[in-house]
């Protein structure tokens, strides 16, 4: 007898790892280790953990948390809402759908091009989170590669790959990533960006096979849709883009689209000069939204209209991204985080090089289901992982290297990610459906990302 008749939707499966996280409240000692502020972030100090008074979390906990991760992830839902109204607006004016299928029709003209279109704008995602650290963005660049990916005869699946696994790679290649690699590095008193040359290869690999991969299924399914692992299923996440509901690409629309252009490249400028974020990018595209309405000539109340339409449309992410930031309310207010890393750290003990630099990799995979944050995580671990490694012989910049790896590769896949759970909602792909599909992706490249801690380690010292 089966216990479910189909799999538990998101919202169900981030509620009973609440329920299990609960129970490891009850398990694991409470502890922490004393706090220090460096370069304004919080970090570790090094062997200065102790036991605390227990802090078992209860029914009352499972209650709270969903409000208190809405608070504490409140700058990236309202982001998710105002982005998203405000991009309901663009989408409102066709012009989009008008400028992808000028990308379908070249494609059916010089059908050898195709081939590329995936793979060349999963590269410019990886980019993006190898130099600047894009992440909460891709919420909104998933609006455009849903219904790219469908226009070009592939899935949703795809369309979600390509933001998601993109920026994944870059995490994990990251070269000068601010949020990764700048935090890690400072704490780990190595100059910040250097070993660029090596993490530069690094890049390259990992993309390179993410590209394979993601067209490896793409050409699988344009063969014969019924390949796709959302075939069957009853998911309306895009329309598809044909003749019969293209609206013509005049000169309104391209000035649409050209403001578009512009935005992103302001986004890209301002993102690396002037460290913009939440606040600044919700701005800059609200901004877009108000251009879009005057020169579409919309009249107020059906851009409003459209705005809240859009909003709308990102409460199912939303709801997904505050529960499960919960999830880690709950961890941290039992105070087992601490306790689960300095029992990893105590666990490395005198073991070969090569074990012991996966054994960081490792563990900092799985950390990340608690701990969905680059930054975040680089201010927990790498005060501890620094030492730990000059104790092993390891130098600190493959220290670095194992917590990009296990950062940037297992966000793909966690349930506790808000920004892929959101992603994945915003598609409407069923996380089974995702897990399906990206776990033999992120088996490949964390078996890559392995041997990529080889050379470092045995052919020249970093």
């Amino acid at each position: 007898m089966k216990l479910f008749k189909k799999f538990p939707d998101t919202i169900t499966i981030i509620l009973g790892i609440s329920v299990v996280f609960i129970i490891l409240t009850w398990v694991i000692p409470s502890g922490e280790f004393d706090k220090d502020i460096v370069n304004g972030k919080e970090v570790i100090v090094a062997n200065s953990y102790k036991l605390v008074a227990n802090q078992p979390q209860g029914v009352w906990a499972f209650l709270t948390a969903p409000i208190k991760g809405f608070v504490s992830a409140s700058f990236v839902i309202a982001f998710v809402f105002l982005v998203g109204g405000a991009f309901s607006i663009l989408t409102h004016t066709g012009a989009i759908n008008a400028g992808l299928f000028k990308v379908i029709v070249m494609s059916k003209k010089r059908p050898q091009y195709k081939i590329y279109i995936i793979p060349f704008i999963v590269t410019l995602f990886s980019l993006a989170g190898a130099t600047f650290g894009m992440s909460e963005e891709i919420l909104v660049f998933i609006l455009i590669t849903i219904p790219l990916s469908k226009a070009l005869g592939y899935d949703a699946i795809i369309g979600a790959a390509i933001p998601i696994v993109g920026t994944g790679v870059g995490f994990a290649g990251a070269f000068t990533n601010p949020f990764t690699i700048g935090i890690a590095q400072g704490i780990a008193q190595i100059p910040v960006f250097s070993g660029i040359e090596y993490r530069l290869v690094v890049w390259f690999i990992l993309t390179l096979i993410a590209c394979i991969l993601i067209s490896r299924y793409a050409n699988k399914i344009d063969k014969d849709p019924t390949k796709s692992l959302l075939h069957g299923l009853e998911i309306d996440n895009a329309q598809t883009l044909t003749e019969d509901n293209i609206p013509e690409l005049n000169t309104r629309r391209k000035l649409i689209l050209i403001s578009l252009f512009i935005t992103l490249i302001v986004l890209i400028y301002g993102v690396n000069v002037y460290e913009w974020y939440i606040n600044e990018i919700a701005g800059l595209f609200i901004g877009l939204g108000i251009v879009t309405a005057i020169i579409y000539k919309m009249p107020i109340s059906k851009a409003i209209n459209s705005f809240v339409d859009g909003a709308k449309d990102m409460m199912s992410a939303a709801l997904i991204i505050g529960l499960a930031k919960g999830l880690l309310v709950i961890a941290e207010d039992g105070k087992i985080i601490d306790t689960i890393l300095n029992s990893v750290a105590i666990s490395a003990g005198d073991i070969p090089k090569f074990i012991s630099v996966s054994f960081m990799f490792a563990f900092q995979s799985c950390l990340n289901f608690f701990i969905p944050s680059g930054s975040g995580q680089a201010a927990l671990t790498m005060p501890i992982m620094a030492p730990l490694s000059d104790l092993l012989g390891i130098s600190r910049q493959l220290a670095v290297l194992a917590f990009q790896f296990g950062d940037g590769l297992s966000n793909m896949i966690v349930p506790t990610s808000g920004v892929t759970m959101g992603a994945l909602s915003i598609a409407k792909i069923p996380y089974n459906i995702w897990f399906k599909w990206i776990a033999p992706i992120v088996l490949i490249l964390s078996i890559m990302a392995l041997l990529l801690l080889l050379p470092p380690l045995f052919l020249f010292n970093w």
